[in-house]
């Protein structure tokens, strides 16, 4: 129902202005929903703000392998940012499944406090995003594909929000982040510590000014874990690098990743490539094609995407994928709907069950707040 108003709200404030810009209806309505307490000159607490996300899917696949119908709340979270002592960021947000009374609560994303005194050396410690891949790195309230591609699906580490410790930073053209973390054995909040740890590097530099387009970013990640057994935050892979590109214009744009992996205690070394070229058709509506290939070093390394995967739960060991997509951001990133044709071929050497030849069809609710 919270969600609900938010939308009615916001369209109809909307709508009755309209001699004013569209976005600023929404922002009234964001930001009496979002913004519970402001309170600069209070020594302790500066800022409440709401957070959360809810995306809802509908999913069609056609496969030579069987057919998938879907419609499901993909995700939602609900928590809080709260500014404490001018320099602290207290952030805490849970995942929660609405269509299961059993559990209701799946987990604790983000639970950490970063130290954001000076923005060159934010110091965050907790239950943490891990960002490395292109899309892995970016936030699922940010994407212009309706998902991520299996790229990153398969390379990225998807619990995604794993404790531990990092420095992160922007300077002039540079980014930076180094960060320790916990691989152990996942449950619902931070693990059990009884695994190994991972470290995870990463340095950007922007392009932009140099080639007066509006970003032109260019990032390296680098992922070691030491390998065990109990790791299971994470993928099975001793070693990930990932090179990736992203372009911005106010036209058009372009993203892209080249990423390898080293598996480790049977699982495959994987690698991959992506390439995501887009159009902004008008302010509001965008355009995206996007190419995927992955292969790995032996059978079964690679597994299907997320609703491929309902119909074959098989791995294989070379994937393709043609992805077309189109966007209508009515408040940007924060509310918009996304739909997409995925055309997929995974290859099985094995012949045990993880072959695929279809095509899926993706058209989803997105709101982030």
């Amino acid at each position: 129902m919270f969600l609900v108003a938010i939308l009615i709200s916001a369209a109809a404030t909307t709508a009755f202005a309209q001699s004013a810009p569209a976005p600023s209806g929404y922002d009234r309505v964001w930001n009496a929903f979002t913004n519970w307490y402001d309170g600069p000159s209070n020594p302790v607490v500066q800022q409440v703000r709401f957070s959360g996300r809810f995306q809802h899917d509908f999913a069609t696949i056609d496969s030579r392998q069987g057919d998938h119908n879907e419609s499901n709340v993909r995700r939602l979270r609900l928590g809080a940012r709260v500014t404490m002592f001018h320099d602290y960021l207290v952030h805490v947000e849970a995942d929660l499944n609405p269509q299961e009374h059993n559990p209701f609560y799946t987990r604790l994303t983000d639970a950490y406090v970063a130290w954001q005194k000076h923005p060159q050396a934010v110091v965050t410690l907790g239950k943490q995003s891990v960002p490395f891949t292109q899309e892995g790195a970016t936030s699922s309230k940010e994407l212009i594909t309706i998902d991520r591609s299996n790229l990153t699906n398969n390379i990225w580490f998807s619990q995604e929000y794993i404790p531990g410790v990092s420095v992160s930073g922007k300077r002039a053209a540079w980014t930076y982040r180094g960060g320790v973390y916990s691989a152990g054995a996942s449950n619902r909040e931070f693990g059990r510590f009884n695994g190994d740890l991972f470290t995870l590097g990463l340095v950007g530099y922007d392009f932009a000014k140099k080639l007066h387009v509006k970003e032109a970013t260019l990032t390296a990640n680098y992922v070691y874990q030491h390998p065990d057994a109990n790791n299971t935050f994470t993928k099975r892979f001793e070693q990930v690098g990932s090179l990736h590109f992203k372009l911005e214009q106010p036209k058009w744009g372009f993203r892209s990743d080249l990423s390898k992996t080293d598996g480790y205690l049977g699982q495959r070394s994987v690698v991959g490539v992506m390439a995501m070229p887009y159009v902004n058709i008008t302010r509001t509506v965008q355009a995206v094609f996007r190419f995927t290939f992955l292969d790995s070093d032996g059978n079964n390394g690679l597994a299907l995407n997320t609703y491929e995967n309902r119909v074959v739960a098989g791995r294989g060991d070379q994937y393709r994928e043609e992805y077309l997509g189109l966007n209508w951001y009515l408040y940007g990133q924060k509310l918009k709907l996304q739909t997409g044709l995925q055309f997929a071929d995974m290859k099985d050497a094995a012949n045990d069950g993880g072959a695929f030849h279809g095509t899926s069809w993706t058209t989803g609710l997105r709101v982030g707040w």
